[in-house]
């Protein structure tokens, strides 16, 4: 055997030389010699060796033919055996700098000589030799993607395709020894993010599967298992961070694999963990939906290590367990799982009381926050209400605090660096308002009631502390968002407290919700930033994500009944803009295929944007008149109410059209649209039709007396309709003298008929005085501006006026 061409003396053999050396004659006389395992970085003992008939490589140690992170394979020669040459290849992790441009473009051109051994290999033997010669110049951190895919385009797939699928090993190699390699092969191509998406990945995620939950045979060698499967989590790792991997790993069942994983402790666990974390923040419903029962051990297993933990796991459990919380209640459908809102009940307890650091106290707070906002007071299992009105007290005292902590302190910033802690807080305080207002089913004292609002009183002042301090560029903060969010809230339920300090800030949140509503891209983005915020009214993307007047018109309306706040909200020009969300939500709920199965978000909308006007047209007709708006509100009513008549989900928006409709025919009655045109006409048919419909006849068993009842369309939302009908009614008679043509319309529509005939099935003790005022205020217009309506009521019902005690329209009716 004669010596290579490179002196034995040096220390640093280059694989160049060796491709380049003209004596090193490729043949398939290449062979395996002792097992090649593929268990981590390990040295290879590989001898060069030359004969008559050319040279051959022979592999004497163990290898891994991989590239994992930065990898650096360092020749060094040991010496002669022989006439041969006897070289150890290590492969070890590589802190080394770039090379320089002179470095690289050998490296690239040596690289570029090694991938054409590869490519020009006849059979499996030689592309084991040419691989070993890559690693030695390939690092994987310090080479470009071109690099990256020229070396795939050199392997391809099908050598590690068929690696995967042979089960024959060569004699005293590991049993898994080319599945491994082969596996090790995929591992390099997924770091590669045009590879890892590629069809002859993504369809060997059934193997990734198997691999990771497989359990240790008898005489497997360890080494080469615990490999395949870092192997296998690498790729599966890879191909979570595209969303078309995503979509596939559930789709492959790899959610219910990694949950095996986790619960059997297996090799791999807490990789698994991660992966089940990362595919719950974006694809949850899916995962949920396709691996409800897997996912509930693991978080039934979670949540026993949380109760039960009482080191820093404990805390880090705290941060876990609110990715594995479904977003809808699904803990309280099963008594089984009951045991599982114990534990986290437990656990928080145990956290939440101790003495704590703001690092151990956050993830405690988070997780609190999540499960009030799903559970609302379900979870908060004590052993008796006091302990319930403890626990909940210490909640909300905490949250209040922390809100304090990080809005008062100008120095500490906190908002910017955890918004998810102070959002969290807001969640809490949110149901501790819940509680003093409703009661919610954890009943606190007077005491304790009065001592929560006086503590979150000082909360709210601290973020409208905060309020004043923003900034333009501040205003697509989502934590931002959040605050006005849960001020909104606060504003919808506290008429009182803070009154001065709201009003304060009136401008600025009206700007704010002019921002939202204006620039809807922006406002686009912020929703995605926010949906992972605690305060997510539901875990799916909302319909309108820039309506962050939503938030604010509940408390709005309430400010808007009273003098100081209502003329800040005129000043600032609020009505405006009311009026084009109003039309743009309008727009929004009407171009519905199926309106039946809008989100409540709209509707709710409409119906609070009108109790606003109301309050508008009732303290302000001078406004009325003079703002252009106003007609313009107008029309649209008159255009949409019956369109909403139709339906029977919608009679307490059209309870709002109608009687908004007609307050403000009360004022508008000169404009153009009240001149009997048919636009005007429709309306007040439908206004009569929702009017005139609310009540009928029913024989009370008891008494056998015939009594007026409310209808059976309207008794579900009378509670919310009552007051508009009463008001309508009012309205509707003062339109009367202002519309000369309205009363054809009332005796076309019959409604004079059907009103005396409740009166003549009824018995008069048993109707209430007022409803018969409010039949008389509509009565008694009529039958003083309209002679053919005089003369119908003098035909039918006369006496009802005496009898029912209707003196205006007795006094009406007497008068020639």
């Amino acid at each position: 055997m004669k010596n290579l061409h490179f002196p034995v003396q040096r220390d640093n053999i280059s694989v160049a030389d060796a491709v380049d050396s003209q004596n090193l004659q490729r043949r398939s006389a290449f062979e395996l010699g002792t097992p090649i395992a593929m268990s981590g970085w390990r040295e290879t003992h590989v001898t060069f060796r030359q004969d008559g008939g050319g040279a051959s490589l022979l592999i004497e140690g163990v290898a891994r033919v991989g590239v994992r992170g930065h990898c650096n394979p360092a020749v060094v020669c040991r010496g002669v055996e022989g006439e041969g040459v006897a070289v150890t290849i290590t492969l070890m992790a590589s802190n080394s700098e770039n090379l320089c441009g002179t470095e690289d473009l050998a490296r690239n051109k040596t690289l570029g000589r090694c991938l054409q051994v590869l490519q020009d290999a006849k059979n499996d033997s030689e592309q084991f030799a040419a691989l070993l010669l890559v690693t030695k110049v390939v690092k994987a951190g310090e080479i470009d993607a071109a690099a990256r895919r020229r070396i795939f385009d050199a392997i391809g797939f099908s050598f590690p395709n068929r690696l995967l699928v042979t089960k024959e090993s060569p004699h005293g190699c590991p049993s898994q020894i080319f599945r491994a390699l082969g596996m090790t092969l995929l591992a390099c191509f997924s770091t590669n993010p045009d590879l890892v998406i590629h069809p002859q990945i993504l369809n060997k995620i059934s193997i990734f599967n198997e691999i990771i939950c497989s359990e240790v045979d008898a005489g497997t060698d360890i080494a080469t298992f615990t490999s395949m499967i870092d192997d296998s989590f690498q790729c599966l790792q890879a191909i979570s961070a595209h969303p078309q991997g995503q979509r596939h790993l559930v789709a492959e069942g790899t959610v219910s694999a990694l949950c095996q994983v986790y619960l059997n402790q297996s090799h791999g666990h807490v990789q698994a963990l991660c992966l089940l974390i990362g595919l719950l923040n974006t694809m949850e419903n899916k995962c949920w939906k396709s691996c409800k029962p897997d996912l509930l051990k693991v978080l039934n297993k979670l949540s026993e290590q949380f109760a039960t933990e009482e080191d820093h796991q404990k805390f880090e459990l705290c941060s876990v367990l609110q990715h594995f919380l479904p977003a809808v209640p699904i803990l309280t459908e099963d008594p089984s799982l009951i045991e599982c809102l114990k534990n986290l009940h437990t656990g928080l307890f145990s956290i939440l009381r101790s003495k704590l650091n703001s690092s151990q106290r956050d993830p405690a707070l988070k997780l609190a926050g999540l499960l009030l906002t799903v559970y609302g007071s379900d979870w908060i299992l004590a052993e008796n209400s006091e302990a319930n009105r403890k626990f909940l007290a210490l909640m909300v005292n905490l949250a209040c605090v922390e809100v304090r902590i990080c809005l008062e302190d100008p120095n500490l910033n906190a908002p910017h660096f955890k918004p998810d802690v102070i959002t969290a807080c807001y969640s809490i305080i949110e149901f501790g308002m819940m509680v003093c207002v409703l009661g919610e089913k954890v009943c606190l004292t007077e005491t304790e009631s009065s001592q929560l609002v006086q503590i979150m009183v000082e909360a709210f002042g601290a973020v409208i502390g905060y309020f004043k301090q923003v900034t333009e560029e501040q205003l697509w903060d989502p934590f931002l968002y959040a605050s006005v969010r849960i001020l909104g809230a606060w504003m919808a339920e506290e008429t009182y407290a803070l009154r001065q300090e709201i009003c304060d800030v009136l401008p600025f949140l009206i700007c704010y919700a002019q921002k939202m509503f204006e620039c809807p891209r922006k406002s686009d983005d912020l929703n995605n930033q926010v949906k992972g915020l605690s305060l997510a009214d539901s875990p799916e993307v909302t319909m309108w994500p820039k309506d962050a007047l939503r938030f604010l018109l509940p408390g709005f309306c309430h400010l808007s009944a009273e003098d100081a706040p209502r003329r800040i909200l005129i000043s600032d020009g609020f009505h405006v803009l009311l009026l084009r969300y109003f039309t743009q939500q309008w727009e929004v709920f009407s171009s519905s295929k199926n309106a039946s199965v809008l989100p409540d978000d709209a509707e709710m909308s409409l119906r609070t944007a009108c109790g606003i006007f109301l309050n508008l047209v009732i303290t302000e007709p001078a406004l009325i008149r003079q703002e252009e708006c106003f007609s313009s509100l107008l029309s649209l009513l008159m255009e949409s109410l019956q369109s909403l008549l139709c339906n029977q989900l919608h009679l307490i928006l059209a309870a709002n059209f109608t009687t908004l409709g007609l307050m403000m025919s009360r004022i508008l009655a000169d404009t153009p649209v009240l001149q009997g045109t048919t636009v005007s006409k429709g309306f007040f048919r439908g206004a009569i039709h929702f009017l005139s419909k609310a009540h009928t006849t029913q024989l009370n068993r008891i008494d056998d007396r015939t009594q007026i009842v409310v209808t059976e369309r309207y008794q579900e939302g009378w509670d919310q309709i009552s007051e508009l009908w009463f008001l309508g009614m009012q309205a509707f008679g003062s339109c009367v003298p202002l519309l000369p043509w309205l009363p054809q319309s009332v005796i076309e529509s019959e409604w004079l008929r059907d009103i005396f005939n409740l009166l003549n099935k009824s018995s008069p003790v048993t109707v209430e005085f007022d409803l018969i005022a409010a039949f008389q205020s509509v009565l008694a217009e009529l039958a003083k501006n309209s002679k053919p309506c005089k003369d119908i009521m003098l035909s039918i019902g006369e006496e009802k006026a005496n009898l029912y005690g209707m003196a205006a329209l007795e006094q009406c009716l007497s008068q020639n």
